[in-house]
């Protein structure tokens, strides 16, 4: 894959009522899918509650590949709607792994949707399954629909079982959750993955960026603040704040590379946040060249940093195929670097003779960067030296992202000359720990910064879970019998 050394994020979410009905909430949350489309390729989702009842169209693929007009005419128009973009590990990839849920129970059925990842997952579905639950999926998604049910048949609301269900979960969820009548967020303790509020016409909505307000005309209200339980009833917003006040953990990953630049987090614009990360680029790792060229796309606000801050003229390098998706899969080494030409090509003009201060997110394996350094330098350029917006990625993410092993990241095997040679350039320049957290101004939490320092603000879970099951039997560790049966 063109985007298999790069990092990735979980997913997207997004909801909206209107109860009165004027608003046609099914075609609203599929826009507002195209705008969150970077948070998740590899499956989406809608789910509507329309006068009560629940129906939902979910499967891999991209959003107008899977909502089609069939799917959108079989969802109708309802008062209710949320929406899921995904990606996750390959061996998720089915249409079973794709959100929303919709779960019927013997108090009324509910869909769900989330983005992160919980650090006791494992812990919780083994509980569940000694208990008779059955699972058709590996996904956090299934295990939180599940600890949510149980609570619900106790509790008087739904808004009730969510605040008891979240007292059973660790780590980092942003949760869009519909009933028949009402639409509900939560967000973890920590903050960890962002979640706005927003108003779109006389509607509410709830989305995981404010990008996706703007797309539909709307406006950003506030984000739902790290513990919290927000819920529209009959157009009217309520709020839960039992589990907040307990610090936060915001991923910095949302400013260096996940969000979409237009989007503003927590008080604090994205675009600017790259820029500043590119200043501090400037101010720290000063080199003598002719042009700044940003990576597409999360590269390119940090070079406009880097050149403002420098002075070194900034221009457009590198140019994207923006027709291929981060799917784009090539079995053979030859056709995987012909991709990396058909994805990226620089323009020869810009960068031919010059030296050239290349900005991109983050060095997670190395493999891409020194592709691109490689069309640079067919390019014709005489010097690449290359600064990164995020310090070196030394340490696993368990809150939902796609690194979970030390194994898988470049800086864990080489030192900073090694991993200079191994990707092909001149110099190499990292964005301290100390300015990363500096980037974001006037964002009012903390920053996660444990793939940069392995402190990490919750627990991590003590071993990452696999599906053993996927495994075929003549590949893994031998087993008793009646495990093996």
């Amino acid at each position: 894959m063109w985007m298999e050394n790069k990092l990735h994020e979980e997913c997207g979410v997004f909801g909206i009522a209107d109860m009165s009905g004027r608003r046609d909430v099914v075609g609203t949350t599929y826009m507002a899918l195209y705008a969150l489309q970077h948070r998740g390729q590899m499956s989406c989702g809608i789910a509507v509650s329309d006068d009560g009842v629940l129906r939902g169209v979910r499967d891999a693929g991209l959003v107008p590949d899977v909502l089609d007009q069939n799917a959108l005419n079989y969802l109708g128009h309802g008062e209710i709607a949320i929406g899921h973009v995904r990606y996750g590990t390959n061996e998720n990839a089915d249409r079973a792994s794709a959100q929303p849920l919709v779960v019927r129970h013997i108090k009324g059925n509910v869909a769900l949707c989330f983005n992160g990842a919980l650090t006791n997952a494992a812990e919780l579905r083994r509980e569940l399954e000694l208990s008779g639950a059955i699972f058709h999926t590996m996904t956090d998604c299934e295990v939180i629909a599940y600890i949510f049910t149980r609570e619900r048949l106790k509790a008087r609301s739904t808004e009730e079982a969510l605040e008891k269900a979240m007292l059973k979960l660790k780590g980092a969820y942003s949760i869009v959750l519909m009933s028949a009548r009402k639409l509900i967020a939560a967000r973890d303790p920590k903050g960890f993955r962002p979640l706005a509020i927003g108003r779109i016409g006389d509607s509410y909505a709830f989305a995981s960026e404010s990008c996706a307000f703007d797309a539909l005309g709307g406006s950003l209200v506030r984000d739902v603040e790290p513990g919290e339980i927000v819920v529209v009833k009959e157009g009217e917003l309520s709020s839960i704040r039992t589990h907040c006040g307990q610090g936060s953990g915001l991923c910095v990953f949302e400013f260096v590379y996940f969000a979409r630049p237009d989007s503003v987090i927590d008080g604090s614009s994205v675009h600017e946040a790259r820029q500043r990360a590119g200043a501090f680029l400037a101010l720290n790792h000063p080199v003598a060249a002719d042009v700044v060229v940003g990576v597409p796309d999360s590269g390119l606000d940090a070079a406009l940093g880097y050149a403002r801050q420098s002075g070194i003229p900034y221009g457009i390098g590198l140019m994207k195929n923006r027709y291929i998706g981060r799917t784009f899969i090539e079995p053979t080494q030859t056709e995987r670097e012909t991709a990396v030409r058909i994805k990226l090509n620089a323009v020869r003009h810009v960068v031919e003779g010059k030296r050239v201060v290349l900005v991109d997110d983050s060095i997670v394996r190395g493999t891409t960067s020194a592709r691109i350094v490689g069309i640079l330098r067919e390019a014709g350029a005489r010097e690449v030296h290359m600064r990164i917006s995020s310090p070196p990625f030394v340490n696993p993410c368990y809150f939902g992202t796609d690194i979970d092993s030390r194994d898988k990241l470049i800086a864990c095997r080489m030192n900073h000359d090694e991993i200079a040679r191994s990707i092909g350039v001149d110099s190499l320049g990292y964005l301290s720990v100390e300015d990363v957290k500096k980037i974001a101004l006037n964002n009012n939490l903390n920053f996660c910064v444990g793939c940069f320092t392995g402190e990490y603000p919750v627990e991590p879970p003590a071993c990452v879970e696999h599906d053993k099951y996927s495994t075929p039997i003549s590949q893994s560790a031998k087993k008793p019998k009646e495990e093996r049966n």
